[in-house]
């Protein structure tokens, strides 16, 4: 089971984090966001991630490809995770030029894993979430029973309000392209501020019922 945790901001707790060695950490490059990271930081600490063999992910909110391309090249990100209305022609554009695509999808309402198809063969993975008014996350879980319903051939990762009570519902899921878990609003003190120690306790807890830390998903 991948893990990975999201709105990483503040220059110690990114470090004693990433000591912990999840699969993934978002970096939020969206200005309205309490979590934004900032575009005129230097690279440095992304790219001290990703010597630690953890990868970094981009996390913007309907940005365009030239703005997408320009934070790939100033911090050396090769992931992103799109977090608005992006069309499949943007992804799939993305991808052709060599980057990998998580594409989020806010589910809840009207709105199911049926919407999925559009962007089949135009992403790497899906992040589900819960749809809101907002863009970004919502920090409120939705209905995970519709997952029996998801067809597509991405592996997806589940996002929204998962915090330490949830291990026994993550640990039953035996859907085939599950592929991880999206850790945010719940593991933290104030927003952008992790709790290590919660995060460390909950993380070896699902490695230790799992036996490793990488996923079941190639990704």
């Amino acid at each position: 089971m991948k893990i990975k945790v999201c709105g990483m901001r503040e220059d110690a707790n990114i470090k004693g984090v990433a000591d912990l060695r999840p699969d993934f950490m978002g970096f939020i490059f969206y200005r309205r966001s309490p979590r934004y990271f900032g575009e005129d930081r230097e690279g440095m600490l992304i790219r001290m991630v990703a010597e630690r063999g953890i990868e970094p992910v981009g996390v913007t909110v309907d940005e365009g490809e030239e703005s997408i391309l320009n934070l790939s090249e100033k911090y050396g990100l090769r992931t992103f995770q799109l977090h608005g209305g992006e069309s499949p022609e943007l992804c799939a554009s993305l991808r052709e030029r060599g980057l990998r695509v998580i594409k989020a999808i806010g589910i809840g309402g009207e709105r199911g894993v049926e919407t999925l198809g559009r962007y089949g063969g135009a992403v790497d993975m899906f992040l589900l979430d819960t749809a809101c008014a907002e863009k970004g996350g919502s920090g409120v879980k939705f209905d995970w029973r519709v997952l029996e319903s998801y067809e597509a051939e991405e592996p997806f990762m589940l996002s929204g309000g998962i915090g330490p009570d949830d291990y026994e519902v993550i640990k039953g899921i035996r859907h085939r392209r599950f592929a991880g878990i999206d850790l945010n609003s719940r593991f933290e003190t104030a927003p952008g501020l992790k709790d290590r120690e919660k995060l460390e306790s909950f993380m070896n807890r699902l490695r230790g019922q799992e036996g490793m830390s990488k996923g079941n998903v190639n990704y």
